[in-house]
């Protein structure tokens, strides 16, 4: 159990999928170019989802992201986030929004 002061520490912010393609080093991963609302050109993440989603079909896509994860560098790519997904056996679902709102958007 973590305390609601643990929670408001994570910043959950709706982005918009910009780029998408394979990860030049891992065969499960995804590297995105995405808009956080934020300001940061070139942003990107690496996202374990390439068993669910084709690169293509994420473009344009409104996700919800951990807007202040510490980076990490995986596979030599660098991640500057986390996006979010939901896993049912096989079945890959990313948490998006039901209706249009703006990259950068808070999630509370």
């Amino acid at each position: 159990m973590i305390s609601i002061d643990d929670f408001a520490k994570i910043d959950l912010r709706v982005a918009k999928v910009l780029e998408a393609e394979p990860h030049p080093n891992a065969d499960r991963l995804l590297v995105l170019k995405i808009d956080a609302g934020d300001g940061i050109e070139g942003r990107q993440l690496v996202a374990g989802i390439k068993s669910g989603y084709n690169p293509e079909d994420l473009v344009g896509k409104k996700v919800v992201i951990v807007n202040n994860l510490e980076p990490a560098v995986l596979r030599g790519v660098e991640s500057q986030g986390m996006i979010l997904a939901a896993k049912d056996g096989d079945n890959l679902a990313l948490l998006t929004t039901d209706r249009d709102v703006a990259p950068g958007s808070k999630a509370q």
